[in-house]
């Protein structure tokens, strides 16, 4: 049984420390914030200028004018504050974000990420992702382990365009997780009821295993 992406949000929420800063990327990243252990407390920022993100809103509590970099809206705690793009990548430069979660296409056994083109389709562009994958101290992906087409998104080196260069620390996907070390993937925790031989076939990258591989607790 692989895990969908409510359940890679609820294992990376494992990740979260006390007094962190943490950017979360567009898609599977923003739901970790619905996910924080209630004896933790982190601040959670966003390129457009907001530190302080709760979780999603109910359909009762939307406001139209809160949002993150996605345009999706959000909820924000107690203190949380406002200030515009320049602050915010200033925050994001200045290597003040202590965690980033991005999601991805691809990432390279090396620890390169391509999360932002697929050549020959119409993006609107890179967004902060360049900035964040050259500053953030610690970058955890999380993302499918193949492509709607069966075909591994862990791979020898990436093939779409590149977005940062051996800057990945840990990945986690539906069926594992998965550290950047050198050599290349390392197994770290395998899905429930998912095998070691399942996560290998989905992996065209080197994949390290080393002794009984745990399976996540989510």
């Amino acid at each position: 049984m692989s895990l969908d992406k409510h359940g890679i949000a609820k294992r990376i929420s494992q990740e979260l420390e006390n007094g962190m800063y943490v950017n979360l990327g567009i898609g599977i990243p923003t739901l970790v914030a619905n996910y924080v252990p209630d004896e933790i407390n982190v601040e959670f920022q966003s390129e457009n200028g907001v530190l302080g993100m709760g979780r999603f809103p109910t359909e009762e509590e939307v406001d139209a004018d809160l949002i993150n970099a996605g345009k999706q809206t959000i909820t924000t705690k107690p203190g949380a504050v406002f200030f515009d793009s320049a602050t915010s990548f200033a925050m994001i430069r200045g290597q003040h974000v202590n965690l980033t979660v991005l999601g991805a296409m691809e990432v390279a056994e090396n620890g390169d990420i391509s999360n932002w083109k697929i050549p020959g389709k119409m993006v609107k562009g890179m967004g902060g992702a360049m900035d964040l994958v050259a500053s953030a101290k610690n970058i955890i992906v999380a993302m499918m382990h193949t492509n709607k087409r069966g075909d591994s998104k862990l791979l020898k080196a990436c093939t779409l365009p590149i977005t940062g260069v051996g800057c990945v620390n840990r990945i986690v996907t539906n069926l594992a997780v998965i550290d950047i070390v050198e050599g290349g993937f390392k197994l770290v925790e395998r899905a429930p009821g998912v095998s070691v031989e399942e996560i290998q076939e989905a992996t065209e990258g080197k994949l390290i295993v080393e002794g009984d591989i745990p399976e996540m607790k989510v």
